[in-house]
C-alpha cells in the first residue's frame, strides 16, 4: 500500500570525532521515504527546498522508486541547514548551527493523490504542520507521528490536539521525560498512551527501541554493529522501515508491528555505518532480510 511521509528535507554538515563531512543530504523525510522504499513499492515524500537543491538529490530519491513529485522547490529560497558535532560516544551530539530557510513558512499542500494515502507518517515538524497536513488526508488506515524537544516545549497544546488525532507516535527516550514528567520509562510510555495514541514507540539509540500499546509493552535492542560512523537520521530510518514494512503488509496486527520494529532496528543498523545515504545505497533487501535473520537469532534463547 502506498505510503505517504511530510517532513523536512536538509543538507547537513556533520562532525564526529574522527571526520568532518559538509553539505550532505539530509533532513527526517530524506531518511524515513530512503529506508522505507526497501518494503513499499508507493512511498510519496512532500518537503520543501531552495533553489541551490540539486537534482542528483531528487535521482537518488527517484531511483529508488520514491514519489518526489511532492516537493516543492522555492525559487530564490535556500534549504534547511543544519550542522551538528557528535561527542565521542556518538550518542550525544551538540546543534552547532540551524537554519530554518524555507523551511520555516513550510505549509504542505497535499496533491489529491497524497490526501489519499492509507498510511502516513507525520516526521519531525511542528505539530500545527502536522495538524495541516491531517486535515487534509482523505480516511488514512494508519497516522504515525514523530516529534522533538523543542515542539513539546513550545507548542506542547498543539502536540497533545494532535496526539488524540493520530494513531502511533515516536519520540525519543528524553523527550518521553519531558512530555509526561516521568523519569521511569515504563511510566513515561504508559502516560503517553493517555494522550491518545493507540502506541508509543520511544526510541533509545544504542539501547534500541520501547514498544507500548494497552495490550502489550516490550524491549528490542539494537542490532549489535561495531561500525558506527555517522548516527544522523537513524530514528527516521527506523521509522521508515518500520512503517514502510506496515504499509507493504497493509496491516498493524500486533504481530506485524513487531516484526516491523525489528525490521526498523535492522534498517538503522544500517544508516550509522557510513555519512548520510552512502551505507543505504548500497545495500538490498535480501541483505536487510538476512540481517534480520541474525537479529531474530539473536534475540532466541
Amino acid at each position: 500500500m502506498s505510503l505517504l511521509v511530510v517532513g523536512s528535507i536538509a543538507i547537513d554538515s556533520i562532525h564526529t570525532p574522527t571526520e568532518v563531512r559538509e553539505n550532505i543530504l539530509g533532513g527526517s523525510a530524506t531518511h524515513f521515504s530512503y529506508a522505507a522504499s526497501f518494503f513499499s513499492s508507493g512511498v510519496q515524500v512532500v518537503g520543501v527546498v531552495g533553489d541551490d537543491w540539486q537534482e542528483e538529490h531528487t535521482k537518488l530519491l527517484t531511483d529508488r522508486g520514491i514519489d518526489t513529485s511532492g516537493i516543492e522547490i522555492q525559487e530564490g529560497g535556500k534549504t534547511f541547514r543544519w550542522t551538528g558535532k557528535y561527542h565521542s560516544n556518538m550518542n550525544d551530539r551538540d546543534t552547532l548551527e540551524v537554519h530554518l530557510n524555507v523551511l520555516e513558512n513550510f505549509s504542505p499542500d497535499l496533491s489529491d493523490e497524497a490526501k489519499r494515502c492509507p498510511f502516513v507518517f507525520l516526521a519531525n515538524g511542528s505539530p500545527s504542520t502536522q495538524l495541516k497536513v491531517l486535515e487534509q488526508m482523505t480516511g488514512p488506515q494508519l497516522v504515525v507521528a514523530d516529534t522533538m524537544d523543542l515542539w513539546i516545549e513550545i507548542e506542547r497544546d498543539e502536540l497533545k490536539k494532535l496526539m488524540q488525532r493520530i494513531d502511533g507516535l515516536v519520540l525519543n527516550d528524553s523527550e518521553a521525560k519531558l512530555l509526561t514528567e516521568e523519569e521511569n520509562l515504563v511510566r513515561a510510555g504508559q502516560k503517553v498512551l493517555e494522550f491518545g495514541p493507540k502506541f508509543v514507540v520511544l526510541k533509545k539509540g544504542e539501547h534500541g527501541a520501547m514498544f507500548f500499546s494497552k495490550g502489550e509493552s516490550y524491549v528490542m535492542p539494537a542490532f549489535p554493529t561495531p561500525d558506527v560512523v555517522d548516527p544522523t537520521g537513524a530514528g527516521d530510518s527506523f521509522a521508515g522501515g518500520m512503517m514502510g514494512y506496515l504499509a507493504q503488509q497493509n496491516n498493524f496486527e500486533p504481530k506485524t508491528l513487531k516484526e516491523a520494529m525489528a525490521y526498523g532496528t535492522v534498517v538503522a543498523s544500517y544508516i550509522v555505518e557510513d555519512f548520510s545515504l552512502d551505507r543505504m545505497k548500497g545495500i538490498t533487501r535480501e541483505e536487510i532480510d538476512q540481517r534480520l535473520g541474525q537479529y531474530r537469532q539473536m534475540l532466541s534463547f
